[in-house]
């Protein structure tokens, strides 16, 4: 008898042991990732635009209603330290093509380890078409953007947009979120109007609380034909 409270204490423990284990691991890769980010925000606060990377919750929320395991082609832009990229990658399918554009070089070199199957270029998202077809890939049915708008000036926004817009398959849907706060903000505003310029229809979610700041998701999807024309060449 009592060698059988033993086994079943020491399986306890183990038990025990290996979720202690488990959390300490998830827990360092956390604050690894925080400490990334915020050292990105520090080296260019006007590229990253939050002190602290997307929540989980604004993850999943980025890509719900997304079939992405039905598709050819995903494409993530500014996936930092890959709070979205994780979410992406459970849910590809066995042949969909999928990489990521992003500017910052230390952020590539994060992913790089911590994706080894990623593709994830160093380079701006307004060559998203130039890094499709590298790929075989004539457009992409998914873009999924971490990128700041807000941040960015008028010209920029319209560059990167009209390039997106320009490489969204028929059916394609663009996906990125802004921050409750940004609409206060000349650019936030602008790059609303950018959207409303581009895709006939954007779907606002709800406020994703748990998020800091709190932030709102766009599903942007039927490009408007005009939006073509402004999908610029970049050299």
């Amino acid at each position: 008898m009592e060698s059988l409270v033993a086994k079943v204490i020491s399986r306890r423990h183990a038990r025990t042991e290996r979720a202690e284990r488990d959390w300490l691991a998830r827990a360092d890769r956390t604050f690894s990732e925080n400490l990334r980010f915020v050292g990105a925000f520090l080296r260019s606060p006007g590229r990253v635009g939050a002190l602290l990377p997307s929540s989980r919750v604004l993850a999943r929320a980025m890509i719900a209603s997304s079939d992405l395991a039905a598709a050819g082609a995903v494409v993530e832009l500014g996936p930092g330290t890959g709070s979205f990229t994780r979410a992406i990658l459970e849910r590809l399918g066995e042949h969909t093509t999928f990489f990521a554009l992003e500017l910052d070089w230390q952020a590539v070199a994060g992913l790089r380890q911590n994706f080894p199957e990623l593709r994830v270029y160093h380079d701006s998202a307004e060559r998203i078409q130039r890094y499709l077809a590298r790929h075989g890939r004539p457009q992409a049915d998914y873009v999924i953007s971490g990128l700041p708008w807000a941040n960015m000036g008028a010209g920029v926004q319209r560059r990167i947009m009209g390039n997106v817009a320009h490489a969204l398959a028929p059916g394609g849907v663009f996906t990125t979120f802004t921050y409750l706060i940004s609409p206060l903000r000349a650019n936030g505003r602008h790059y609303r109007r950018v959207l409303g310029e581009l895709f006939g229809s954007v779907e606002i979610s709800a406020v994703v609380w748990r998020n800091f700041p709190p932030a709102l998701v766009y599903r942007c999807t039927q490009v408007r034909p005009p939006a073509e024309a402004l999908a610029l060449p970049v050299g």
